[in-house]
């Protein structure tokens, strides 16, 4: 018996042997084999865009964190020393998209304009009833006409969403709306639909308090562009108390704005414009909302400012209210989506989704390998998604946001469209702390979009340095400074962080399964699984055989085989241990 144990344990090595040398020693052999006349990162070694062929260009990877600029630029300041300028006119931020037909815009022109009237005729007839009612009531009502422009910045930026972005590197419509939303007239305040789907019937025994309760609400404009309003809760340079859980953190308008703005340097483009404004709670809240609950929980405090408060019952107190001073009071104002109405979206609970309790943990905090499960489940297992929820934990951990439960899709563009960074308030809460959790989809999973990584080696230039150029964009907005200086030099440490993640990746598996190119289209089916995923069931396999001749010679002792010699079992139970854990190490380092 134990010669044939010996000879199954000698194929057994032999398999191992094998499947090392063509999983782990080939694939590496061969990207040494592609970057052996590329070794060195200095000038041989820039970055060159190809000519694009109808889709995104492809450029070459260079070195990590000091990827060197390409062919043809200089590191001279230029347009008048602006690093914000000079980031947007970089070729990498001037990369074509496919070309647009109707099926990758979320709405076309006749179908927006429509609806539009309709909203128009709605609201002109809602507001003949409601003033017919008030001057029954004796009421008085501020009256505000409505404009209809089909031009208006907030239509054109609903018409731009499309099948990669909610907006285009070059449209000019979201400077304008930004303009805009700072400036216009708001003729309604109200409630959000969160708050009014609670009806302020909130659960105080719940440790996750719904979204409903923080205070925001839904401002509408005269060309009836609507924007929600989240009033300012924190002074720039307080910080979340070290014994506050994330799910229970304040919501942060400077956070919103600094959001947008990060968004737009990493070139994501995937947060609606926000801005700051300083908003008269009295005349453009209280005297325009047409909700009875919500005029009911304003008050003046005994410093004779205005105040109000959420409705829900456990903030339902005067010590949790936002005051002006006396009426004014700055927020952030986030342009909204257009409607669910004619362009539906759908919230998907995120994979990586924390417990939101006090002690639980999730699979993904437990098991190191949880990526390859996912990467087997539809809609992970091809195209896209999986590689934008990457993106989405490089941006929430650039801005410290731990809150990222669900993310939302628009449904006309199904499983390739991109994730909606919405809510994006609890981040910027402490700048002192890097939250490596927020990274685990990048770090178990070792992949990342080609374009992403390019910028982000962009940003890691002192030429183009992520602080300087969120600075300087940040210096646009009416409320600046915006972002504390602790917090803009946090971005540049929690960047080389990430280099560092993909660094390692990139070290153990190799450029190509590391780094991927843009746009790929769902071709795999759901129980195809990636070349990664086969090692690992390779190697697991493997260990459960070395496993199972372990305890099957341990057996063998016990029982006292009369065969069996106790040196020899002993020597052979060594060697079972040994293969068992270097084959254990082996799955780690794959």
């Amino acid at each position: 018996m134990m010669r044939r144990d010996r000879i199954l344990l000698a194929v057994t090595l032999t398999a191992v042997f094998s499947a090392d040398l063509y999983f782990i020693l080939l694939p590496k052999l061969r990207s040494k084999g592609l970057t052996s006349g590329h070794s060195c990162s200095c000038g041989a070694n820039k970055l060159t865009l190809p000519p694009s062929q109808g889709g995104l260009a492809t450029p070459q990877l260079s070195n990590w964190t000091s990827a060197p600029l390409l062919d043809g630029t200089t590191s001279e300041p230029a347009y008048g020393g602006s690093k914000l300028v000079r980031l947007f006119s970089h070729p990498l931020y001037n990369i074509q998209t496919p070309a647009l037909g109707p099926e990758e815009r979320l709405l076309q022109v006749e179908q927006l304009i429509d609806y539009y009237r309709r909203k128009v005729s709605h609201w002109e007839r809602h507001m003949k009833l409601y003033s017919e009612a008030a001057a029954l009531a004796n009421i008085t009502v501020t009256k505000h006409e409505v404009t209809y422009d089909p031009d208006a910045s907030w239509l054109k930026f609903h018409l731009g969403i499309n099948r990669y972005a909610l907006y285009s590197h070059d449209d000019p419509t979201v400077l304008q709306l930004i303009k805009d939303m700072q400036s216009m007239t708001v003729i309604s305040a109200d409630y959000t639909q969160d708050e009014k789907a609670l009806k302020g019937a909130c659960d105080c025994t719940q440790v996750v308090k719904p979204s409903g309760h923080h205070l925001k609400l839904a401002l509408k404009m005269r060309n009836l562009a609507k924007a929600m309003f989240k009033p300012m809760r924190q002074q720039r340079d307080e910080e979340t108390p070290e014994d506050i859980f994330y799910f229970v953190d304040l919501q942060r308008h400077n956070a919103e704005i600094a959001a947008f703005h990060l968004d737009r340097i990493l070139d994501f483009r995937r947060v609606p414009p926000v801005v700051g404004r300083l908003v008269n709670i009295t005349s453009e809240v209280l005297k325009v909302t047409q909700n009875e609950d919500l005029r009911a929980v304003f008050f003046t405090s005994p410093a004779n400012n205005t105040c109000f408060f959420a409705k829900c019952l456990y903030v339902c107190k005067t010590e949790y209210a936002a005051c002006g001073s006396p009426d004014l009071l700055e927020g952030s104002l986030s342009a909204y989506l257009p409607g669910l109405s004619i362009a539906p979206r759908i919230s998907i609970p995120s994979p990586w989704m924390r417990s939101y309790t006090f002690t639980g943990r999730e699979e993904w905090e437990v098991n190191p390998f949880y990526c390859d499960t996912i990467k087997q489940q539809y809609p992970y297992n091809s195209g896209n998604r999986l590689l934008n929820i990457i993106d989405m934990s490089i941006f929430d951990f650039l801005i410290g946001n731990m809150d990222r439960h669900h993310y939302e899709i628009f449904t006309k563009f199904g499983d390739e469209g991109f994730l909606l960074h919405l809510d994006n308030a609890r981040g910027f809460g402490k700048h002192a702390k890097d939250e490596l959790s927020i990274l685990s989809p990048l770090s178990q999973c070792c992949m990342i979009k080609q374009s992403t990584l390019l910028r982000l080696q962009l940003l890691a230039q002192s030429e183009f340095r992520l602080s300087d150029v969120m600075r300087e964009s940040l210096q646009e907005d009416s409320l600046r400074p915006i972002l504390t200086e602790p917090h803009l030099l946090a971005l540049d440490r929690r960047l080389q962080k990430v280099l560092r993640v993909v660094h390692r990746c990139v070290r153990r598996l190799g450029k190509d399964e590391v780094i991927t190119k843009d746009f790929v289209k769902s071709t795999v089916t759901p129980e195809a699984a990636t070349d990664g995923t086969m090692r690992r069931l390779v190697i697991l396999r493997l260990i459960r055989v070395f496993k199972q001749l372990h305890n099957v010679t341990v057996s063998s002792a016990r029982q006292g085989h009369r065969n069996s010699k106790p040196k020899a079992i002993s020597k052979y139970t060594f060697h079972c241990t040994t293969l068992i854990t270097l084959t254990q190490a082996d799955l780690f380092l794959v």
